[in-house]
């Protein structure tokens, strides 16, 4: 039995639609626990990005509409609460696609996270030493606008800006994506880390769902925007039916029956 007072994040029964007639979501469910790291994995298209813009109460921005259910955050609305509020409140995102500030050098990037959290000096000094020890590679690359450093470390930049957001929840999309494997094991070195040292609670839509269950603690697999499978990464990591279709060299066929976990 769930414990409510660790809840940290809860979806519930979650409808969506895009320009007021598309559907993308279907009565999605989502818990997550603090100090847990939670995989969100699935073909393309199954919602994932859809999922992690309503968590972080985006869809408007992409013409989007949460049409029933419901998110809560640490006991808020997230429907009824603003973006940079539910940032300042410790649910911080790092999108799709290595977003960075491409004009501004990488440190001005990363203190970009710190102001959004509304961080004094002190903080953003101590904030900026912590992601340089993280990611050191950072260091050498400080006084270079973003758009010049490789994608491995425009993700380092993505990731450390929202570090200076001192995050409870953060909220990945697609990390690997476009990433070497070597870059790829080191940024979910840093993660793990993260969570195993300071508490820190993921919640990570993975391209790679060998990569997303390899770390997870728990896992929700999406399918034509449902949830339909949620349990523990290793239960998951061991189902035929899970290593057949989303694992294997099938990973493109149709999704297997549905079956509880």
């Amino acid at each position: 039995m769930t414990d409510h007072n660790d809840v940290l994040l809860r979806v519930e029964a979650l409808e969506a639609v895009y320009g007021g007639a598309v559907q993308a979501l279907s009565g999605v469910d989502l818990t997550v626990r603090r100090a847990e790291i939670v995989a969100l994995v699935g073909a393309n298209g199954a919602g994932k990005t859809t999922l992690l813009r309503a968590i972080s109460n985006l869809l408007p921005a992409t013409r989007g509409q949460v049409t029933a259910g419901r998110i809560t955050y640490d006991g808020r609305d997230v429907g009824r609460t603003r973006t940079d509020a539910l940032v300042r409140a410790g649910l911080v995102g790092v999108l799709e696609g290595r977003h960075c500030f491409r004009a501004l050098t990488v440190e001005e990037n990363l203190i970009a996270g710190g102001l959004g959290r509304g961080s004094g000096r002190a903080d953003l000094r101590a904030d900026l030493e912590q992601v340089y020890a993280l990611f050191p590679r950072l260091t050498q690359k400080r006084r270079l606008p973003a758009g010049l450093v490789s994608g491995g470390e425009q993700q380092m930049v993505a990731i450390g800006r929202a570090l200076m957001g001192r995050p409870r929840l953060l909220v990945l999309d697609e990390p690997s994506m476009g990433l070497s494997p070597k870059v790829t094991a080191e940024i979910y070195r840093v993660l793990a880390d993260l969570n195993r040292r300071q508490g820190l609670t993921l919640l990570i839509a993975e391209q790679s769902v060998t990569l997303a269950l390899r770390h997870a603690h728990r896992s929700v697999v999406l399918e034509n925007g449902r949830s339909v499978l949620e349990g523990g990464a290793e239960t998951l990591r061991s189902r035929d039916d899970i290593k057949q279709y989303y694992l294997g060299p099938r990973a493109g066929a149709p999704a297997p029956e549905r079956q509880p976990a």
